[in-house]
């Protein structure tokens, strides 16, 4: 059973940083797709970020390019996503999300960006 736990969200000023973590068991990570979405209110869930498990190679939003960065520590299975500069339209649940022959999802971490 693939278990997913997002952590690292909170309350942040705008322009300040944070770091999520999401740390995967039940599967090896370096082996599956892994990406961060996110999601607030009355609106779909988008994709934020992710990276490929066969060349690391990675992808973004537009609109958090060269603000966010998405990373995997394979020692320790756990998928990062380094947020600078942070926007308040940046404020959504995160979410991290593998693909290991079924599609897993974490329960999500709260991110708040005041003005």
């Amino acid at each position: 059973q693939v278990q997913l736990v997002e952590s690292g969200g909170g309350l942040v000023q705008a322009g300040g940083s944070l770091r999520l973590s999401c740390v995967v068991s039940g599967t090896i990570l370096s082996i599956i797709p892994m990406s961060w979405y996110r999601q607030v209110p009355g609106k779909q869930r988008e994709l934020v970020a992710r990276i490929s498990s066969s060349d690391g190679s990675t992808n973004y939003d537009d609109s958090v390019k060269g603000r966010f960065t998405i990373s995997r520590d394979n020692a320790k299975n756990t998928l990062y996503l380094q947020m600078n500069s942070l926007k308040p339209e940046d404020t959504a649940v995160y979410y991290c999300r593998a693909v290991s022959g079924y599609v897993y999802w974490g329960r999500g971490t709260q991110v708040t960006v005041s003005s």
